[in-house]
């Protein structure tokens, strides 16, 4: 049997306005391929190549550093390269790499001002965890490292691109509205809202 043992007095962020803004615009994708292995190198290339055609091609926007790491480098223990990817693309990137990553292990993890954190406890696996050596990197920055801010997506957004707290509450109540009659969907508990 699994023991979980829960922390006492943990209670969920549920502010609308800190979660919009704390939660993660861009993200990372490191591939890991073993550099002793022919057809593993191989595999992680070709993954790499058709994820270069499909954002030519509209299919997401993904965007592999032009390096391709083959030695270990920073906290990866492998041969490595990463995408980045920003938040409106994530859902399509992570289900594309979930589908045709074949037994390659991808580590998946946000971009914060804390990179120690996101590498260590925000992150999730695509396949295998592997070790991965945190050491050398830092607990927390002044700032998040931008990337590709000539795409204006992620942190580069600008403000009038971004949504707003009320037409998110908006799209809740409507959401809650057309749920209010199905059986199957638990509703959100009673409380007041913020306007």
């Amino acid at each position: 049997m699994t023991q979980v043992n829960i922390l006492a007095g943990l209670k969920p962020q549920d502010d609308l306005q800190t979660v919009v803004e704390s939660r993660a615009r861009e993200w990372h994708f490191h591939i890991y391929f073993l550099l002793q292995s022919p057809t593993e190198t191989a595999a992680a290339l070709a993954l790499r190549d058709a994820v270069l055609r499909l954002r030519r091609d509209g299919a997401f926007i993904a965007v592999p550093l032009h390096r391709v790491n083959n030695e270990p480098l920073g906290p990866h223990p492998a041969g490595s390269y990463e995408i980045w990817v920003p938040d409106s693309s994530f859902s399509d990137v992570f289900f594309y790499l979930a589908t045709n990553r074949g037994t390659l292990s991808i580590l998946v993890h946000p971009l914060t001002s804390q990179q120690r954190r996101d590498h260590e406890s925000r992150n999730a696996w695509l396949g295998t965890p592997w070790p991965i050596y945190l050491d050398g990197l830092p607990r927390e920055s002044s700032e998040v490292p931008l990337q590709y801010p000539e795409l204006r997506l992620g942190w580069s957004s600008v403000a009038e691109d971004e949504i707003s707290l009320d037409e998110r509450r908006r799209r809740g109540a409507r959401v809650e509205a057309l749920l209010a009659d199905n059986p199957e969907a638990a509703p959100a508990p009673p409380g007041a809202t913020v306007q």
